[in-house]
């Protein structure tokens, strides 16, 4: 499928009925990573961040926010929550802090795996190399870093730049890749300025970048950043940015069958009633139930409307599997790692199945 073909399935004037789509991508699914859905408990183990995003509500712009930061304890606390729920990955996701060191995370990392034996997977931003190396070597197991987009001028608008040399975000797949992690990225949906045209571009580059997961999700900006106090900028309508952010993780599981892809909590917030069920319904083979002490997580607010109030408990985890049974899908054993049908080799990526012809 090239850039062109992936433009017109995002259009829905040019792509054909929505369900044509919905049902392809459930198909590569079910055909490749099956009706398995991996079950991992987030915990955001803090709000702390030197990064200057301009939509992020965690970013530096936004001195309102009171900051935490979680001990090992209280992280291994979420870590055996999440065991007793039967889930096989705990994912530990922050700010981009330097007050979590190296050596820090690297004890945290190697408790998780001696006292639970879960799967970690990172989210900490952008970090020295030899950081990832010493948690690599710690235990962790998957690094996660969403590249956002790949129109430089857009990934500027939103990052302002940094002291020291900037690469690429999509650098850091091929960096992570060589610490031996399986690896995480993804995209931004209805940034101010994207067009079909650059969103096309972003899938081309995460087929080509073939990483184990993929997260895509809406862009919610925070009340308290720049991008969100710009009359100029008016966001896209939600109906319209949840339709498009569906087509979106549609074409991500054609493009990349055998990548573990979540239901996003970005989703759900933008839709509360039915994301999490449609984005399994479109493609999706992960879900990331968030393990956050409910004293932390309501600062953890890196864009507007996401469930603070409630911890996760057995009534929540049943609530899940019950959704799971009616999709018809069980939850996953195990960590749920990437299972690749073959060595990887260039080009990375599978061949996407046929999809019903577009009316163009």
């Amino acid at each position: 499928m090239n850039r062109e073909e992936i433009r017109r399935r995002l259009d829905p004037e040019t792509s054909g009925p929505a369900e044509d789509l919905r049902r392809a991508a459930d198909a590569v699914r079910a055909a490749t990573v099956g009706d398995e859905v991996h079950l991992r408990g987030l915990i955001e183990v803090s709000n702390h961040c030197v990064r200057r995003c301009a939509y992020c509500g965690i970013s530096l712009h936004n001195a309102y926010l009171p900051r935490y930061r979680m001990g090992a304890n209280e992280i291994l606390e979420g870590a055996l929550k999440a065991l007793q729920f039967g889930y096989g990955t705990v994912v530990l996701q922050a700010g981009e802090d330097p007050g979590l060191s190296r050596r820090f995370v690297a004890e945290v990392i190697r408790r998780l795996r001696g006292e639970t034996g879960l799967a970690v997977t990172l989210s900490l931003g952008e970090r020295d190399p030899a950081d990832l190396k010493a948690w690599r070597e710690a235990g962790a197991d998957r690094y996660l870093l969403k590249f956002e987009t790949s129109a430089p001028l857009l990934y500027a608008a939103i990052h302002p730049p940094r002291e020291g040399a900037d690469i690429h975000r999509s650098e850091w797949v091929r960096i992570l890749e060589d610490q031996g992690y399986e690896v995480g990225t993804g995209i931004l949906v209805g940034l101010p300025g994207q067009s079909l045209h650059s969103l096309a571009e972003d899938l081309e580059l995460l087929a080509d970048l073939d990483p184990d997961m993929v997260a895509t999700g809406p862009y919610l900006p925070h009340p308290e950043t720049p991008l969100a106090r710009s009359p100029a900028l008016p966001p896209v309508p939600p109906g319209a940015l949840r339709d498009l952010c569906l087509r979106v993780l549609a074409l991500t599981r054609i493009l990349l069958p055998e990548a573990n892809i979540p239901s996003t909590t970005a989703l759900s917030t933008l839709d509360p009633l039915r994301g999490l069920e449609l984005g399994l319904r479109w493609g999706a083979n992960v879900v990331m139930p968030d393990l956050t002490p409910e004293r932390y997580r309501r600062f953890y607010a890196i864009y507007p409307g996401r469930r603070v109030s409630g911890e996760w408990d057995r009534e929540s985890h049943e609530a899940l599997l019950d959704l799971l049974g009616r999709l018809g899908r069980r939850p996953g054993k195990g960590p749920g790692a990437r299972h690749r049908s073959a060595p990887p080799s260039p080009p990375r990526r599978s061949p996407p199945p046929a999809l019903p012809p577009s009316p163009l």
